[in-house]
């Protein structure tokens, strides 16, 4: 009898096929859980979001279709609509000002990406409101794959201090999905209500993230420039938060941060100001300080304005300020899932 043909040699054989055999098990269930855990939170893309909300009510809109316009498309959507409808732009550049009202619910605004599709307008004004691109009273809206622009010529020398807010957001339970938003002041104004911000690329310089929302930006990228009318650095956040009731905060996790000025994580606007960047890259353009509390007379007691295991030359610790945090896990906890802002209740990757 050869040796292959010996039973402890076929014993030996079997053993490492049944071995593999659980090893590629463990793999594959690993990987099943691993991809249920990221469909929810990390692959989220136009034909999910689609199955997620059912719907046969859609509205094309491109230079080529009937309706050219994206404001024109809204309007056209019922008052006190209770069904969800896609309102899907062509690719291309829609130079208008656009306002989706409080009376129009659940409207599903999808690009073809955020280098194909952009709204852009122009608009300086010493009103945030009145100064956005893009504006969302309605409650229940979702957009994907869009590029908001306020190309209003500030945040160069000799031009006014001005705010040039390219989105303001004003209604409750909105979503944004691989959206950009673009302006040197005042880009995104959070201004109340849950929100949920995955993989957006945010760009500004002085208060670009502001607001009293309730919000979280999961794997964002903050991108900050440089602003020529000023010494003073600003910030990316300025948030307003006055009592400890309130829910809202701003909850950054997993991004980054970098670009060609220098900045603040933020400053606080009220005496609870809650702010917190966790597991977020920081270039060098972020201030050694990290937190400034300028322009704001309160007490700095009660404000969160906190890092948790952040990472990069911009998130050192031994500068910063005496009144912002470095956060530990049991003090994060509460802010590191969707569960911050209900998100499980109406978040579409939840829905069944």
């Amino acid at each position: 009898m050869s040796k292959l043909q010996s039973p402890s040699y076929i014993l030996i054989l079997f053993f490492l096929f049944v071995l593999s055999l659980s090893s590629t098990f463990e793999i594959v269930s690993a990987g099943v859980h691993k991809k249920k855990d990221l469909t929810k939170k990390d692959l989220i893309d136009a034909p999910l979001l689609d199955s997620k909300i059912k719907t046969n009510r859609t509205i094309l809109v491109g230079p080529k279709e009937r309706i050219k316009s994206i404001q024109d498309a809204i309007d056209r959507v019922p008052k006190g609509n209770s069904e969800w409808t896609i309102i899907h732009l062509r690719a291309g550049i829609y130079r208008e000002k656009v306002m989706i009202p409080k009376n129009k619910e659940k409207i599903f605004l999808r690009g073809n990406g955020k280098g194909r599709t952009a709204i852009v307008w122009s608009d300086g004004s010493s009103d945030n409101s009145e100064s956005a691109t893009f504006t969302v009273h309605a409650n229940n809206f979702v957009a994907f794959g869009i590029s908001i622009k306020n190309d209003a010529p500030l945040s160069v020398k000799d031009t006014p201090f001005n705010q040039s807010v390219a989105v303001m957001v004003a209604g409750d339970k909105v979503a944004f999905y691989h959206c950009a938003f673009y302006s040197p002041h005042n880009t995104l104004f959070d201004n109340k209500g849950r929100h949920y911000y995955e993989s957006c690329y945010i760009q500004g310089n002085i208060d670009f993230i502001f607001g009293r929302g309730q919000s979280i930006f999961q794997s964002c990228e903050i991108f900050v420039l440089a602003d020529q009318r000023t010494k003073i650095l600003g910030s990316i956040t300025s948030h307003y938060r006055q009592s400890a009731k309130e829910k809202s905060g701003f909850v950054f996790l997993e991004g980054k941060v970098y670009g060609t000025g220098s900045v603040y994580l933020g400053r606080p606007r009220g005496a609870h100001s809650r702010v917190i960047w966790a597991k977020t890259y920081l270039s060098k353009c972020i201030d050694p300080h990290g937190w400034t509390d300028w322009s704001y007379d309160g007490h700095t007691e009660q404000v969160l304005q906190g890092e948790y295991q952040t990472k990069g030359p911009g998130a050192d610790p031994a500068g910063r300020v005496s009144w912002s945090s470095q956060l530990g896990e049991e003090e994060t906890a509460p802010f590191m899932t969707v569960d911050f802002i209900n998100g499980k209740e109406w978040l579409p990757a939840y829905n069944h």
